[in-house]
């Protein structure tokens, strides 16, 4: 799993990138001010994404959203969501067999680890490690805090070695910690994605792609990060909400993340089978409610859900 944007890092160009704090750092969980609305990042000046403009706007918008059907956010299709992120990711649909997970898979990020793929170097796991030492002090991860501070943005290892891997397998076997990791997955990527694709006017499978999108490039603004995709999609298509086709539009999005997939590192990190037997079988067959049955391919392996599956990740 990989963030081709370093969401925490310090950007150095022409206008930097601020949550709100005006620090410079990109830090979604830690800017969303009234706790109910997610934040995304914005070139100075810009409006969140994610919110109207006035209150009365805002207030319309919170009010359309609330009408909107539960989409991706319902816990069967959330559920859902995770086995597809997991297939892609990890190979598996047992997403929850990898809380304990961690290693460096060479991608520039640094460690990545647990249920979403939290990167030493891209600040979404240094914003979980501060999370779950807030509650719980004395954790097996909090003496590592000074040294992921120093290594965010990196990939450097520098100071989590060689404790660092059993550390985050000990603390994974804590529910509070694998609580922690659903709790940091969903502010930084679930909701903002979710919230985003129904003010587009998206589907449950757009609201998935967004997710899925999300997670693979980190919720930036640059060019090969979700933000960006998202901009180069809308040159090329209006979203529903703009009164456009939304398969489409859907379309053009796919196409902008798949070229940035094709121009990264590894040839793993260049594999499209997650957009070209997955997602864009479910759009062709027209699914946009991902209803199940469901078979798709990443990597070559083909997965298949039968049920829909309950419960909520």
């Amino acid at each position: 799993m990989t963030r081709f944007f370093l969401i925490g890092a310090p950007i150095a160009v022409a206008a930097a990138l601020v949550f709100g704090g005006g620090d410079g750092s990109v830090r979604p969980a830690d800017a969303a001010g009234d706790g109910t609305v997610p934040q995304a990042p914005t070139t100075t000046g810009a409006p969140n994404p994610l919110k109207a403009g006035t209150a009365d706007e805002q207030k319309a918008l919170e009010a359309r959203i609330a009408k909107m059907p539960a989409g991706l956010a319902a816990p069967g299709k959330k559920e859902l969501a995770a086995q597809l992120v997991a297939s892609a990711d990890n190979s598996t649909l047992d997403w929850r067999g990898a809380y304990d997970d961690i290693e460096d898979i060479g991608d520039g990020n640094g460690y990545t680890a647990g249920v979403i793929g939290f990167c030493s170097g891209t600040n979404d796991m240094l914003q979980l490690v501060e999370y779950y030492t807030k509650q719980h002090p004395g954790n097996p991860l909090a003496p590592y805090l000074p040294a992921l501070r120093q290594v965010d943005g990196t990939d450097s290892h520098e100071g989590l070695d060689p404790g660092f891997t059993d550390a985050w397998k000990k603390a994974a076997e804590d529910p509070a910690f694998r609580e922690a990791q659903d709790v940091m997955r969903d502010r930084i990527y679930f909701d903002p994605a979710v919230r985003l694709a129904k003010m587009d006017g998206l589907s449950t499978l757009g609201q998935f792609i967004y997710y899925d999108a999300m997670v693979l490039h980190g919720p930036g603004v640059g060019p090969s990060a979700f933000y960006g995709i998202r901009e180069a999609a809308m040159k090329k298509a209006r979203t529903a909400a703009e009164g456009g086709d939304e398969k489409a539009y859907l379309n053009a999005f796919l196409d902008a993340g798949r070229a940035v997939m094709k121009t990264q590192r590894t040839e793993r990190e260049r594999d499209t089978s997650r957009i070209d037997t997955a997602q864009r079988v479910f759009l062709r067959e027209g699914n946009m409610d991902l209803k199940v049955p469901l078979t798709w391919q990443t990597y070559g392996e083909t997965f298949r859900i039968t049920t829909q599956p309950a419960g909520s990740p």
